[in-house]
């Protein structure tokens, strides 16, 4: 219920939008760009991917590991690793020391191009060479990393900073969009959802990406050192407008949802990792990943996603939006239901009139309520317009004066009417009978405000969905028509059969007072739209 009044989701990027399945797709090596399948790779090339395998996991679980070790095998029994330095804050690359066999030591890096650039000490002509082919790849929307090695006695440093590594170049992951994304995508616009991708990629790559999947580009990039730079009110006035943000860290994510939460946005946050748990918890509507994620991110998450798909979170947002507007169907539907029970049970006694309603009279209507409620509400679908509306205000409450006011009116158009049949057949027929007419016209009038209340999702009144409905109502009808037709049952409920022209009137009072609100209904959002669509007319823009 909650995820169906978010208005903005941010997104990690691979998983989610993608589908978490690395392919080498470029070398960059020796001052040219290849493609992995262009026959034998050169010296160079070679020499590259050696030094990424020997950066990657010997038992790799990581996606990026995997399809460097597709290309090049394992090193068991070739060398020994005998330490590691995982990613961290300040130095984005992971970093490998190995033993070889014949007792040389050799250290191997693979990371973000900027944090290996800085091991490798390289000039600004170096560096300004290899972006040139970092920015070709990353256009291509391939995520890069690059690579180096040192060897000797060098390379048996105690950390990393100590050494100055051999640059050797970059390698450029293929990571598809998944097929749904684009369509889950154009309906979340269309349902005035806000969605922004959070990566740790290089820009470039951010951008070619979130184009690829069909996210707003327009606003560029917001990358995680400018966002450590941004004041708070900066930061909330920048993310209004950018739906990409790259190269960003755990805790500038939290800068982001603080950010927009400071700006009045219900957050949805998707992620994986330890890091990403203050985020999760932070956000409205913490999302994790189930087949990647975290114990830690899933304790903090609201929303467990069990295919990591953003078409799933956008399915949970129609589904969120159903749940809403059911509730709110049913708590109308219950407050309108109870003011003729009421006034029914208490206004003919006041008016000097017999009573109408006994207790076994207030059971069987309750025995009707009851089920309506739990189940013909629960089943109906969503909406046909719900996802093309835009997400409800955040101060909106569940059940506000507007609901119950004009469930208090559906109901006091049914008391009114039962009311003044039951007067008048009173002075027509005899007290059983009359009882017996106007019971049916109240236990009827109840049942077609049901289907009216419910039955606003533009699908058919006979839709396999509304089974229970016509059950519950058939089973309601027949215990009314044994009620009225069978003398044993009759005096259980103090009626006796009236004439056919008063069962009929009492019918089309019961037609007409539970069913008037459907055609006010429609007029009235006939006459909303053509309101809208007029020059002048208020329109909703996000």
């Amino acid at each position: 219920e909650r995820l169906g009044g978010a208005r903005t989701v941010l997104l990690d990027k691979t998983g989610t939008l993608t589908e978490n399945r690395m392919t080498v797709a470029r070398l960059s090596a020796g001052g040219r760009v290849r493609d992995p399948g262009e026959g034998e790779p050169g010296r160079s090339a070679a020499i590259l991917m050696e030094a990424a395998a020997l950066a990657s996991a010997v038992l790799p679980t990581d996606p990026m590991d995997r399809a460097i070790r597709t290309l090049r095998p394992a090193v068991e029994g070739q060398a020994t690793l005998s330490r590691s330095w995982p990613l961290e804050a300040g130095r984005m690359a992971v970093v490998q020391q190995w033993t070889m066999a014949d007792g040389g030591v050799v250290a191997a890096v693979k990371g973000a191009p900027e944090a290996v650039f800085s091991l490798c000490r390289l000039s600004p002509s170096g560096i300004a060479a290899a972006r040139e082919n970092l920015d070709v790849m990353a256009a291509e929307g391939l995520r890069v990393l690059a690579v180096a090695s040192i060897r000797g006695p060098e390379a048996g440093f105690a950390e990393p900073d100590e050494a100055t590594f051999v640059f050797h170049g970059l390698i450029g992951f293929l990571d598809p969009v998944r097929a749904d994304v684009p369509e889950a995508l154009r309906e979340a616009r269309q349902a005035g959802i806000a969605v922004a991708m959070i990566t740790g990629d290089y820009p470039a790559t951010a951008m070619a990406i979130a184009g690829q999947a069909g996210i707003d580009i327009e606003g560029g990039v917001l990358t995680g050192a400018e966002i450590a730079g941004l004041d708070a009110d900066t930061l909330r006035e920048r993310v209004r407008t950018i739906r990409v943000f790259a190269r960003v860290k755990p805790d500038q994510k939290l800068a982001l949802v603080e950010a927009l939460k400071a700006d009045g946005e219900v957050v949805a946050m998707t992620g994986d990792g330890v890091n990403d748990a203050p985020a999760l918890e932070a956000a409205h509507i913490g999302i994790a990943m189930g087949k990647r994620g975290t114990d830690v991110a899933r304790e903090a998450a609201d929303i467990v996603l069990l295919d990591d798909s953003f078409a799933s979170i956008v399915g949970g947002v129609r589904l969120g939006r159903r749940i809403f507007a059911n509730l709110r169907k049913a708590l109308t539907f219950v407050v309108a239901v109870h003011v003729p029970l009421a006034g029914m049970a208490l206004l003919p006694i006041l008016l000097g009139a017999p009573p109408l309603l006994f207790p076994v009279h207030v059971v069987f209507l309750e025995l009707i309520i009851d089920p309506v409620c739990s189940l013909v509400f629960e089943a109906e679908p969503s909406e046909a317009n719900a996802m093309k509306k835009p997400p409800r205000d955040p101060k909106t409450s569940l059940f506000g004066a507007r609901q119950i006011g004009f469930g208090a009116l559906q109901g006091l158009v049914i008391l009114a009417a039962v009311l003044v049949f039951y007067l008048w057949t009173l002075e027509h027929v005899e007290e059983a009978q009359a009882r017996a007419a106007a019971f049916l016209a109240l236990a009827l009038a109840n049942m077609t405000l049901a289907l009216v209340d419910s039955a606003s999702s533009g699908v058919s009144l006979f839709d396999p969905h509304r089974k229970v409905f016509w059950l519950i109502s058939t089973g309601a009808i027949a215990v009314l028509a044994t009620a009225i037709f069978l003398p044993p049952v009759a005096d259980l409920f103090r009626f006796d059969t009236p004439p056919m022209a008063v069962l009929g009137t009492g019918i089309a009072v019961a037609l007409l007072a539970g069913g008037w609100s459907a055609p006010a209904r429609w007029l009235a959002s006939r006459f909303g739209r053509s309101v809208s669509s007029k020059p002048g007319g208020v329109a909703f823009a996000r």
